[in-house]
């Protein structure tokens, strides 16, 4: 054998181990059907996916709490993994899984899905055709580190796993309006970025037992509302429960119970902001939340979101232009809305109808204690028609104005509109403007904290014309713009996830300036003997109110709230509309 022949087979020996290197690290292996990957392992497997093909880029998008990057994975024939550059005649299919790291189904079947994907073959080179895929392959970063084997106390593998809180011990699926977390404002700034038409959060449920492995929440099509509701409801849906049952997969409505047990009939599970798809629904995003059964072993589990994942990839691929059609068509109907709807609350009047099978339940006398237990019983399985409550109705709406105005004093809350793409325009001059404003008048507080705040709630608000003092730098919010419903949503105070529910303004709320009695007391007889009108409203209130009646200081308090000495601040909400347009 010549030296020259040596050197080539040498080479070409080296070459071929080298290529079945890079195979087997982009073929990865999970350890086991009951195993998910660490996020290193997690990550290592996508970044060889990245160096193995050129439809794929695994991208770092932003910081989490913990100090490690996000990672963003996409799947684009087309080469091109930067959002802004995407080609928007394709719909884009958006994948969120381990916000809650102790359900890493979608984890293990995205990674599954990422490999099918970029195999070469005829049928995924069709499938991406007119789908451009981004998966973020773990978003609670922080949970996915802090591993072990005893928090799903309910769940039926893997062996490990990840913790549901994050650094700050914050459910990041109750994040997405308030951000505490750096992984929600990353969330924020990439969703603006890539602007997806679908969205999937993969999770596992709790709750009742019954035979299906896959439950499906839809985002509320009455909430994502007109056209867009009305095809996800009638079309898009259906389409996914068909092809999974045609699969052998029956997929079955998220089992959130009106009872205990599933005969009593299931609610759709009402996402509002805070929730993954609820956020999305506020950009005309369609979105499903996958829900698999915690009591099937794990590796069952993920087969049945991995189906659900390529049944979901092929409608899109094959309606692709109805999709993009309906999202167009929901934001040119948005964009026309005067009044946006605000407040919902179900409607058990409208009843559909659901076959249901389930299991048995009973009550049983416990072994521990005293007391008894339920327990469902496997042996006496039923099906049967149940009611299913999908209907929710608008309770309150509110008129959008043409600007809401915010002193640029409130930067948490500038910040945040910023990460969602909103549009803003920057007063140059100081100026008196007329305006609208809120005076909060009524909220009830949480007595216990809920993910970091306390929450308001019922919130009464009195809408009033007011001359207000603004200055150069205060920012004004065109409605006018996609991502108005947003806008609306986190503005305005009576809205459930608004910047006010989360506490963001309570520093408004806190009376700044008091008197000191001794001194007040000559003060309030004075303004009682010079303005009858106040005299007579005391008189009343002190005729009617016995608190009142019964304790001095009360009395000076309240000539005090009714007289030029009262702060106007004091529940002022310090979010401004404005309907008339102005040039500046």
């Amino acid at each position: 054998m010549t030296n020259y022949t040596f050197l080539v087979r040498y080479f070409l020996t080296i070459a071929i181990h080298f290529l079945m290197l890079v195979n087997s690290q982009a073929q990865f292996v999970l350890p086991g059907d009951n195993q998910t990957p660490t996020w290193d392992e997690c990550i290592s497997f996508y970044r060889e996916l990245d160096k193995q093909s050129t439809q794929a880029g695994l991208l770092e998008i932003g910081t989490t709490d913990i100090g490690k990057p996000l990672h963003l994975f996409v799947i684009n024939q087309d080469g091109i993994f930067y959002p802004e550059l995407f080609d928007r005649n394709k719909v884009i299919l958006m994948i969120n899984n381990g916000i809650h790291p102790g359900e890493p189904d979608g984890v293990n079947a995205s990674m599954m899905l990422a490999q099918q994907l970029l195999d070469g073959s005829p049928a995924s080179t069709e499938m991406l055709k007119h789908v451009i895929v981004c998966m973020i392959p773990i978003y609670n970063v922080d949970g996915a580190l802090n591993r072990g084997s005893y928090s799903r106390a309910n769940q039926n593998g893997p062996k490990e796993y990840g913790f549901r809180g994050n650094a700050k011990n914050l459910d990041l699926n109750r994040d997405f309006v308030k951000c505490d977390s750096k992984n929600a404002q990353t969330f924020n700034q990439i969703f603006s970025r890539i602007k997806p038409h679908v969205l999937v959060d993969t999770h596992v449920s709790n709750g009742a037992d019954y035979p299906y492995t896959m439950t499906l929440i839809t985002t509320q099509t009455d909430k994502l509302g007109g056209s867009l509701g009305r095809y996800v409801k009638s079309q898009f849906e259906p389409a996914l429960f068909s092809a999974m049952e045609k699969e052998g997969d029956k997929m079955c409505p998220y089992v959130n119970t009106m009872g205990r047990t599933p005969e009593t009939g299931i609610v759709d599970f009402f996402e509002s902001p805070r929730f993954a798809t609820g956020y999305a629904a506020l950009f005309n995003t369609i979105g499903f939340t996958t829900e698999t059964h915690m009591l099937k072993p794990f590796n069952q589990r993920v087969k049945s979101t991995s189906l659900f994942l390529k049944i979901l990839l092929d409608y899109v691929q094959k309606h692709d232009a109805e999709i993009r059609l309906q999202v167009a068509k929901a934001e040119e109907e948005m964009l026309a809305m005067k009044r946006f709807p605000i407040g919902f609350e179900l409607d058990t009047t409208k009843l559909d109808s659901l076959i249901f099978s389930g299991y048995e339940a009973r009550n049983e006398s416990s072994s521990i204690g005293s007391g008894d237990r339920l327990k469902y019983d496997h042996q006496s399985p039923w099906t049967r028609k149940i009611n299913w409550y999908r209907k929710f109705k608008v309770v309150q709406e509110v008129e959008m104005p043409e600007y809401y105005i915010i002193p640029q004093g409130w930067t948490d809350v500038l910040e945040r509109l910023r990460w969602n793409g909103v549009k803003t325009e920057v007063l140059s001059i100081d100026s008196v403007m007329s305006v609208q404003a809120y005076r909060i008048i009524d909220y009830q507080t949480g007595k216990r904290p809920y993910e970091g705040h306390y929450l308001h709630e019922d919130v009464k608000t009195e809408l009033m014309n007011v001359r207000h003092q603004f200055f150069a730098g205060d920012v004004m919010v065109k409605t006018n713009q996609p991502a108005c419903r947003y806008i609306c949503h986190v503005l305005e105070p009576q809205c459930e996830d608004s910047f006010f529910a989360w506490n963001f303004f309570d520093s408004m709320l806190q009376q700044k300036e008091w008197f000191s009695d001794y001194v007040f007391e000559d003060i309030a007889a004075e303004l009682l003997r010079n303005d009858q009108s106040l005299k007579k409203q005391f008189d009343a209130a002190m005729k009617d109110d016995e608190t009142l009646k019964a304790n001095h200081w009360n009395q000076l308090y309240w000539i005090y709230q009714h007289s030029p000495y009262f702060e106007q601040t004091l529940s002022l909400y310090p979010i401004f509309r404005m309907s008339t347009k102005r040039t500046y």
